[in-house]
């Protein structure tokens, strides 16, 4: 499909910059396909009523790390300085990185990081297409994890860092309160809008919970800069479904019930376990799956998320989950009604178009 298939326009205003508080005060559109008549302005502590006993949501446990670096490029005497933010770990002291400016770094030069009595150099290992490289570091393991953590900062994406800088509230609004396993390079946003007085409320109702795994990589921010769906290059992120949970969801679906995503990241790990007769089985690995219109979802049965970007990859998912002239109806009214857009904005929950799943 053409990708300016997907664009829309949004007014500026309409991106949030900061998040509600409390997190639960969001605002959710509900969107059943079928007409203007069936969105329904709801809010996100409404999702107990909505759900039913017996209904699971499927949370992306994923942390994120402060995985944007300024540092210095050496070069013999000559120094230039370089932005980078790491996207996916591939070894104890290696991860691939997007750099910026890209035209200032060959393979074998060396970057040195520094901030808050850290100094922390990688050698470059690999230069491929669009900016990303392959960085060695000088340390490994946990003992890189602490580096990082002292000179990198949370990777805001660009439509709020071009408008103010990174602080401290970032690190604690920019991760949901159930983050456990560190690798996330920008955060599960759906899952922001939680907080343990929403999750205490929908157990009650019976509502099951259970967690899986992306760490997202910041191929997230990058724009979809082919004409075609087609032409279009996913970057990958490592993901995992356990057995345990495998087999919770397939329960769920056994009997009935509704398998409820909460946010695209974890759709994406779900789709990617997910077998040609829909059964969910247990997953590790790297997934670059590319969801747009004409795939048949097979693990998930509605979706929970925030408002994305035009032409994204994101709402090419939408668009292939509840049709893309309902979403973009969606959209206009949720643009006339005032809510707010992207990571830190509003949530929606969609159910499937006819065909979808």
């Amino acid at each position: 499909m053409r990708v300016d298939q997907f664009d829309f326009d949004l007014p500026n205003e309409r991106i949030a910059l900061r998040p509600v508080r409390p997190r639960d005060a969001a605002r959710m559109l509900l969107v059943r396909p079928g007409g203007r008549e069936l969105l329904s302005d709801k809010g996100v502590r409404d999702l107990p009523a909505i759900l039913e006993s017996g209904d699971a949501l499927v949370f992306n446990d994923t942390k994120v790390i402060p995985a944007q670096l300024e540092g210095t490029r050496l070069r013999g005497e000559i120094s230039a300085g370089i932005g980078a933010t790491l996207h996916m770990r591939v070894g104890q002291d290696r991860w691939k990185a997007f750099v910026r400016p890209a035209k200032k770094l060959q393979v074998g030069d060396d970057v040195l990081f520094e901030g808050f009595g850290t100094r922390l150099t990688a050698e470059v290992l690999e230069k491929a297409d669009g900016g990303e490289v392959l960085l060695a570091f000088d340390r490994s393991g946990p003992e890189l994890d602490a580096a990082i953590a002292a000179v990198g900062h949370i990777p805001l994406p660009p439509y709020i860092a071009h408008k103010r800088g990174e602080d401290e509230q970032d690190r604690q609004d920019y991760q949901t309160v159930y983050a456990e396993k560190e690798g996330a390079v920008a955060a599960p946003t759906a899952g922001l809008h939680f907080t343990p007085e929403l999750l205490s409320a929908l157990k009650e109702r019976g509502v099951e919970q259970h967690k899986v795994t992306l760490h997202v990589g910041a191929g997230t921010f990058l724009p979809v800069k082919a004409d075609n769906t087609d032409d279009h290059k996913m970057h990958a992120e490592w993901g995992e479904v356990s057995q345990e949970t495998a087999e919770a969801l397939l329960a769920v679906k056994a009997r009935g019930n509704k398998v409820v995503s909460v946010g695209t990241t974890s759709l994406r790990i779900l789709e990617s376990s997910a077998r040609e007769n829909g059964k969910i089985s247990a997953f590790s690995g790297e997934t670059s799956i590319f969801i747009t219109p004409g795939y048949r979802f097979r693990a998930i049965d509605a979706l929970m998320t925030n408002f994305h970007l035009p032409k994204s990859t994101l709402f090419m998912l939408v668009s292939a989950f509840s049709g893309l002239d309902h979403m973009k109806a969606a959209y206009a009214h949720a643009i006339s009604e005032e809510y707010r857009f992207y990571s830190y904005g509003d949530s929606s929950l969609l159910y499937p178009q006819e065909g979808a799943i």
